[in-house]
This record gives C-alpha cells, sequence and structure tokens, in this order.
C-alpha cells in the first residue's frame, strides 16, 4: 500500500502526532465553510492535491437544540485535533459540522482516510459522553470525486457543490423557463424540420448499411450518462481507437491545427476521417446529423443551449477544472463555443467559452445564441 504523502510542511503527521501549534481558532459559519470549499475545490485544480471533506451529524432529529450543543462541543473537538491549513466549521448551520482535510497528496485515498478517521475518533471519545459519541454519523468525500467515464448514473457528489446547488435553487424559476423553451423550442423544429427527417433518413439508408440513427453514450450535467441520438454519418462497426487518440492529444493541447478546403486557418478537427460516409460528409457540414438530438431535449438529458457533451472516454482525460463545464448547465444542441468559435479554438478555450455561459446564463442570452446559430451552420461545420 502507497503510504500518504504530504507536500507542505503541516503534513499529516501533525495528525498522527498531535502536534499542533498553539493558535486559537474557531469553527466557521456555513456561508464562510461553503466559501472556502468553494476556494479549495479551485486550488485543487491547479495543485491536483486532493482534499477530504467530513461531515459529522448527531441524533436523529437534525437540528434539535440538544444536538446543537452536542455538535458544538464536537466543533471543540476537532479544532485542537486538525491542523491550521484544515478547515473546521458548519456544513448547515447547527445541523452538520464539515471539516476539510486539505494538501492531501497522495493517491491512496484509504491510507488518509484511516489515519484521519483514527484522529477524529480519538478527540471525540476523549470529549464526549460514551451516549453522545454512539449518536454522531460521520461521512466523507474526497474532491476530486471519481468521474471515470465508465459508469452511468450520477457521478458528481451534490456534497461537495453545495455554492453551484444554492446558485441552481436561487434561479428555479428562470430554469423553469429554459425548459419550457426547450419543450416548445424542440417540439416546433421537430414538426418544422419532419419533411427533413424523412429524406435524410431516406438518403442515410439507400447510401450504405446500417441504422439510420447512430446512439452513443454521452456524459450530460453531473456526470450523469444518456443516449445521445444522431443521424448515422458513419460506416458500421468502425474502430474509434484514432478518435479517441486525437481527442486525448487535444484535450491535452498538444494537437495541430489542419488546414481544411484550403482554410489557411486550420481547425482542431480529424481531417480525411475514412469512417465517415459520403452522405455523411455532407450531413455533418451541414449540421443536418444534429437534428435526432431534439427528442434528447424532449426527454430532459439536454437543452436547445448549453456544452456538447462529452464522450465517456473524452471526460477520461479532462482535468479536473475541465469537469465544471458540465456542473451548471445541461449540455445543448448549439451553445456559446459553437457560434463563436468551433473548431477552431483549442480545447481549453472551448472550455472557457463554456464556463462564460454557465455563469453568465439568461433565457435572453440563450435566445441571442439562438438567433445567432442558423448563420453558424450556414457557414459551415468547420
Amino acid at each position: 500500500m502507497t503510504p500518504l504523502r504530504v507536500e507542505n510542511a503541516t503534513g499529516l503527521e501533525e495528525l498522527i502526532s498531535g502536534s499542533v501549534p498553539a493558535v486559537e481558532r474557531q469553527g466557521l459559519s456555513e456561508a464562510a465553510f461553503k466559501r472556502m470549499m468553494a476556494v479549495e475545490r479551485k486550488r485543487t485544480e491547479r495543485s491536483r492535491e486532493p482534499f477530504l471533506l467530513m461531515l459529522l451529524a448527531a441524533g436523529d432529529r437534525p437540528g434539535a437544540p440538544r444536538n446543537g450543543k452536542v455538535l458544538e462541543r464536537v466543533i471543540a473537538a476537532l479544532l485542537p485535533a486538525t491542523r491550521e491549513t484544515d478547515v473546521v466549521g458548519w456544513y448547515t448551520e447547527r445541523t452538520t459540522i464539515g471539516a476539510m482535510f486539505t494538501g492531501l497528496g497522495a493517491a491512496d485515498k484509504r491510507t488518509a482516510l484511516g489515519t484521519i478517521l483514527g484522529k477524529v475518533t480519538t478527540a471525540l471519545r476523549e470529549e464526549l459522553p460514551p451516549e453522545e459519541f454512539s449518536q454522531i454519523s460521520i461521512s466523507f468525500h474526497f474532491f476530486p470525486d471519481d468521474w471515470d467515464g465508465h459508469e452511468s448514473g450520477d457521478r458528481g457528489d451534490p456534497v461537495l457543490y453545495p455554492d453551484r446547488h444554492a446558485h441552481a435553487s436561487a434561479r428555479r424559476s428562470m430554469l423553469r423557463m429554459k425548459r419550457l423553451m426547450d419543450i416548445a423550442g424542440s417540439l416546433f423544429l421537430l414538426i418544422l424540420c419532419l419533411p427533413l427527417l424523412l429524406v435524410v433518413a431516406a438518403a442515410i439508408k439507400l447510401t450504405s448499411r446500417g441504422p439510420v440513427f447512430f446512439r452513443q453514450q454521452r456524459v450530460g450535467q453531473y456526470g450523469r450518462q444518456f443516449t445521445f441520438l444522431k443521424f448515422r454519418s458513419m460506416y458500421v462497426n468502425n474502430d474509434q481507437t484514432v478518435h479517441r487518440e486525437y481527442v486525448k492529444q487535444l484535450i491535452a493541447g498538444n494537437a495541430e491545427r489542419i488546414s481544411i478546403d484550403g482554410n489557411s486557418d486550420g481547425v482542431y478537427k480529424l481531417a480525411n476521417d475514412r469512417r465517415i460516409t459520403p452522405i455523411g460528409k455532407f450531413l455533418r457540414r451541414t449540421s443536418l446529423d444534429e437534428l435526432p438530438q431534439f427528442l434528447n431535449v424532449l426527454g430532459g438529458d439536454m437543452s436547445l443551449v448549453g456544452p456538447r457533451p462529452p464522450i465517456p472516454y473524452e471526460l477520461a482525460a479532462y482535468q479536473i477544472w475541465h469537469r465544471r463545464r458540465l456542473l451548471q448547465v445541461k449540455p445543448g444542441i448549439t451553445g456559446l463555443w459553437q457560434v463563436t468559435g468551433r473548431s477552431r479554438v483549442t480545447f481549453d478555450d472551448m472550455v472557457r467559452l463554456d464556463l462564460h455561459y454557465a455563469t453568465t446564463w439568461s433565457p435572453w442570452l440563450d435566445l441571442k445564441i439562438l438567433m445567432r446559430t442558423p448563420a453558424a451552420v450556414i457557414k459551415g461545420a468547420y
């Protein structure tokens, strides 16, 4: 088992030895604690050193006055048992205590968890009588959480993003409006484009062997996977290795621009992909292959406007900060990236555009992006 390594001077060894500088500390309020969580997430994105969030609650009735007094004594026990670089306070005021153990420089989470749990348990046993200690429940949450891109279901741990969930609650009415726009817009466009959908389906069926629709697992908001629909533009049973390797290079910033159709600027895109059928090239060039995604919008997995949903093996190559593009909004058919840079910008710049959209989103911004989308489609997918 790999031993736990801590990079800073106030390392985990202090937790073991109990040698903590004699500086008076106080537990943070709920608002201050959650601000520190947001700061620590960003620090971890840069340093790649994970942190551990420990939550402690007491009794069967959260928030009861007696339980609040017990938790106050828990905070008093945690402060001297943790390092100055760790953060202790109210995750939920008078209901749940949070403790962040920062700067854990090891890949072996079990080693860190065992050491911290032993230290905390000892401190609580010394502070609380047995009947109160037995009522304390403890849960642990590591950041970054495991978004391995291989399992379906909700992969983002909401406990680690309380600020984002609070932000979503604050703009719930606007999100309802966005959902109504999605339903009305996708229904209208499906009905309007029905003759075109039938023509495209017939062209695909007549020109190559295989199904009309291409189904693929994609990663949506909070890492939740769903079945993504497109018109099939490739031959069946093709090898994804070429695309997988190109995506890794693109995300790592090592991909080169490729000149297509005499475009001197070039694009970040696979050129002369032999997996694509002749009709598929036309569908991609005109974005007609995207039309079935209106069904994804109706089903609630996507929105008309939002970041593009990645393939699971793309997510596996993400840096930690890249994941933020999947946290605040649902993926979309079109978006800020599609109507501004598209394949002409680097992957990091695409993520920055997605993050800008997520933080500035409004129904009016969605309308502006939707109005700019036809012009972007006319210019072509490249």
